[in-house]
C-alpha cells in the first residue's frame, strides 16, 4: 500500500443520445488510486449535484475494442472511432457516445499511473474494513 492521495480527471463531453434527439452532457471521469479498480463518471446535467456512476476500469478498458458488461454499464465500440455506453437503473437507462480516443487517453493516463495487476498494492485494506465496520455500526 502506498500513501499517496493522486487522482487523475478527464473533463468531456459525452452525447446523450434520445429518441429524437441528441444532446451533449459534460462528464468528468475519474481514476482515485485509493480505489485503483474503478472509474467514476460524474456527469453535469446541469441540476446542483451531478449524476455519479462508478464502474471498472477493466470494463471502460474493455469496451474500446469490443462489446463489455452485461449489467448496469455496458460499453461498446461503434462507428467513427465512437463508443456506446449505455447505463441502467431501476428508473430507466441512458445511452451515450463518446470520443473513443479521448477514453483511450484518459485509460493511458491511469494504466501509466498504477499498472494492470499491481491494482492490489495501491489498496488500504485495514481503512476499507474500517470504514466497512463503521458503516454497519451506524
Amino acid at each position: 500500500m502506498r500513501d499517496v492521495t493522486n487522482i487523475i480527471c478527464k473533463q468531456t463531453v459525452f452525447e446523450l443520445i434520445a429518441p429524437d434527439s441528441t444532446v451533449s452532457v459534460n462528464v468528468e471521469l475519474t481514476y482515485s488510486f485509493r480505489d485503483p479498480f474503478a472509474v467514476e463518471a460524474s456527469f453535469r446535467t446541469g441540476t446542483a449535484q451531478p449524476v455519479v456512476w462508478v464502474f471498472a476500469r477493466e470494463l471502460l478498458a474493455d469496451g474500446l475494442s469490443e462489446a463489455a458488461g452485461d449489467g448496469d454499464v455496458t460499453v461498446a465500440p461503434i462507428e467513427r472511432d465512437q463508443v456506446e455506453l449505455v447505463l441502467t437503473s431501476p428508473s430507466g437507462h441512458a445511452r451515450f457516445h463518446a470520443d473513443a480516443a479521448v477514453l483511450s487517453d484518459f485509460l493511458e493516463h491511469t494504466y501509466a499511473a498504477v499498472p494492470q495487476g499491481s491494482e492490489y498494492s495501491w489498496l488500504d485494506f485495514d481503512a476499507a474494513l474500517t470504514d466497512l465496520l463503521e458503516k454497519t455500526m451506524d
